[in-house]
């Protein structure tokens, strides 16, 4: 069911959009595809790989008050791996990188483990930023079109849920014996962890550095990416983190963005006066790139992390 929603949901949001599409919006979208400046698109996947590289670098920082100092081609590799398997199988990537770091750099599964999930609270702090970043630049726009488009009746059902929410859910996490619940504990109690271990890092300010350069690269590579069609390639500073910010969030709902990307990129373009026919182009065209060298590097390291830990295999 893990594997199969997700997929389903990406499958249902392309044909709802194309469907959605007449014949000449169908036309335009192709002209846009093969009119796009490939050299920007190169460029961008460039970024986002340096980004990843970066990454495996960070990482030898929060296995360092462990006692274990990795390869940065093993860690690169490892990471490759768990990009390429959370194409495949959400949520399974994480699982990956232990493996193969317990594998091929004799980290513990458990101890490689426990600094990703640090590593997935740094991410969700500075995606939530720029989440934050994003609806203050906008706030007008956003907040006109919200009011334009939702029944005043919806919204108040809307800000009433929220605030039911924000009073049940901590009731629940603190009464309740329910498996979910536990899950839930857990989950908060990893966040809790995860910070305090940056915390007591020793190299702390160069993770902070580097977190920042790896952020720095996602948002470049995105921002290199609108320069492939000129109708995305002058939007305003606001609308660009915007953008990214809600294609980001997708990730999380499909197989690394699959169906839901292209989908929620031109939503949000079309909020700010681009035509969908762009934002569906330009979004197939940001996922398509970076997908494709996602599998290219994650294949090869699936091949050359035997190859390249041959000694240490034979001890």
């Amino acid at each position: 069911m893990q594997i199969a929603i997700p997929l389903g949901l990406g499958v249902f949001l392309i044909w709802y959009v194309y469907q959605s599409f007449s014949p000449q919006q169908l036309a335009e979208t192709q002209k846009y595809f093969a009119d796009a400046n490939y050299g920007f698109v190169l460029l961008s996947v460039i970024f986002s790989v340096l980004s990843h590289l970066s990454r495996s670098y960070r990482w030898n920082f929060m296995l360092d008050p462990l006692g274990y100092k990795t390869k940065l081609a093993n860690n690169f590799m490892a990471i490759s791996v768990a990009y390429l398997m959370n194409v495949f199988i959400p949520k399974s990537g994480e699982v990956s990188r232990g493996i193969i770091l317990d594998k091929y750099e004799g980290v513990p599964f458990q101890k490689g483990f426990g600094t990703i999930i640090s590593e997935r609270v740094v991410d969700l702090i500075f995606l939530l930023i720029f989440t934050i970043a994003a609806l203050i630049i906008k706030f007008d726009a956003l907040y006109g079109y919200v009011i334009e488009s939702i029944p005043k009746s919806a919204l108040y059902v809307l800000v009433i849920g929220i605030i039911a929410a924000l009073i049940m859910i901590p009731l629940y996490i603190k009464f309740s014996k329910s498996n979910i619940n536990k899950k839930l504990k857990d989950f908060v109690i990893g966040l809790k962890e995860g910070v305090f271990s940056i915390l007591k890092m020793r190299r702390k300010g160069a993770f902070i550095f580097h977190t920042f350069i790896i952020w720095g690269l996602y948002l470049l590579s995105f921002y290199t990416a609108l320069h492939a069609l000129p109708e995305t390639a002058n939007i305003p500073f606001g609308t660009i983190i915007i953008t990214f910010v809600v294609g980001s969030f997708t990730f999380a709902f499909t197989n690394s963005g699959f169906g839901t990307y292209p989908a929620a990129v031109a939503g949000i373009l079309s909020v700010f006066g681009i035509a969908k026919t762009v934002g569906v182009a330009f979004g197939w065209i940001v996922w398509i790139s970076n997908m494709s060298s996602i599998v290219l590097f994650g294949v090869l390291s699936l091949v050359l992390l035997p190859i390249y830990n041959r000694k240490r295999l034979k001890l």
